[in-house]
């Protein structure tokens, strides 16, 4: 039965993917049919990250109140309801009025479930966990795709909301299986840490920040890669360029694949080091002055391919660097760091963009890389000096 609970939390994870790359594999049409400049993606991208904000740091307090399974499922369905208002609105502003269950759908059950395999399981299953994150939102740019093919970008939105309902579907079905597991899979935080108490904790605050600057690359690459086509290699199709959204996402998933294989013998801090090493390459490629799109598109896959072990390995250590007590509000905060990165720094880029060209990414994305692994190097060395005072 444990097998089969993993198997589900595999598949909610899948559902967590699914949402977080339409909004980028469709901006480039929905910008010319809603008749705004491309930085208004920032506005609603920021606007959903915002709402996970909120929902990552009550996450502690949620956790400890309710079990995981309905964590779960009153997020999906808040998903489906977000998905489904996006694909009925017609004009810019009415995005607006469903940001707020597309985003709040995110953050709790992510800090969740997060926390609960980091408690419970090897690195191994984190990865693969994230990994099928990965499929989810390796998913959506096709389906965008195909939609942007033969209907329109809003049928993207509600096809996807269709596959979410079908998730939801399992979830609820796979209640009684919750209640046999709830012996493991019921998390007891009775004795867990406050937000400000774990502030004060020795590399918290650097890990946070680190957290931010690896969201903030990641997200810009979420919502900007296909504009970056766009912008750069003339005479693509639409669906071609929405389909250069999957890179990034195609990426990840392979680099969590293969972490899930080798983490347990390499660990996190070796996977995290590796991992940016493979990020700076593929950045390098985007660099590289082709003028086939093909260079820039592997570039954007390898980019993807090293981010892919950062996360999970950085949620996956909470627990062994700063202990049990804490873990609950480290993986909220991290989240929390993690979405307010995702929020403002896309949206940043948006506006640098429109002044100094889309082409200028490769060299946002280095900046946050290069903080990502400092900001790490330095807490790790915080936290072995704080164990030994």
């Amino acid at each position: 039965m444990g097998s089969l609970l993993l198997a589900v939390i595999y598949l909610i994870f899948i559902s967590l993917g699914l949402p977080d790359s339409l909004l980028g594999s469709g901006w480039p049409k929905m910008q010319t049919v809603f008749a705004v400049p491309s930085s208004y993606a920032g506005y609603v991208s920021m606007s959903i990250s915002f709402m996970t904000i909120i929902s990552a740091l009550l996450s502690p307090r949620i956790i400890r109140r309710f079990h995981t399974k309905w964590i779960v499922i009153t997020s999906i369905a808040l998903t489906v309801f977000g998905l489904l208002g996006f694909s009925f609105c017609s004009q810019y502003w009415m995005l607006f009025l469903f940001v707020v269950p597309y985003g709040l759908g995110a953050g709790a059950v992510d800090s969740s479930v997060n926390h609960y395999v980091a408690n419970h399981y090897p690195s191994s299953v984190m990865n693969f966990l994230h990994c099928f994150y990965g499929v989810g939102a390796m998913i959506s740019p096709c389906i965008m795709a195909q939609a942007l093919k033969v209907a329109r970008w809003n049928e993207g939105y509600r096809w996807t909301a269709y596959i979410q309902a079908g998730i939801l579907l399992v979830c609820v079905l796979s209640l009684p299986l919750w209640k046999r597991n709830e012996a493991t899979a019921e998390d007891t935080n009775t004795d867990s840490a406050g937000i400000k108490e774990t502030l004060r904790v020795p590399g918290v605050v650097l890990t946070l920040a680190a957290f931010f600057a690896y969201c903030a690359g990641e997200a810009t690459c979420f919502l900007w890669t296909p504009s970056y086509f766009a912008g750069t290699r003339a005479g693509l199709s639409d669906g071609t360029i929405a389909s250069f959204g999957s890179l990034i996402f195609g990426g990840l998933m392979l680099g969590r694949l293969i972490s899930g294989f080798v983490s347990n013998r390499m660990g996190d801090r070796l996977l995290i080091r590796i991992g940016i090493a493979v990020e700076l390459v593929g950045i390098l490629m985007v660099i590289l002055p082709a003028e086939s799109y093909v260079t820039a598109a592997i570039g954007f896959a390898i980019i993807g391919t090293g981010m892919g072990p950062v996360f999970p390995a950085i949620q996956h250590m909470a627990p062994y660097n700063f202990g049990k007590r804490y873990s609950a509000s480290v993986i909220g905060l991290q989240m929390a760091s993690a979405y307010i990165g995702s929020s403002f720094m896309p949206m940043v880029f948006g506006h640098i963009q429109q002044t100094a060209g889309i082409g200028i990414m490769p060299l946002y994305l280095l900046f946050f890389a290069a903080m990502n692994i400092g900001l790490l190097e330095i807490a790790y060395r915080n936290i072995v000096t704080g164990r030994t005072e």
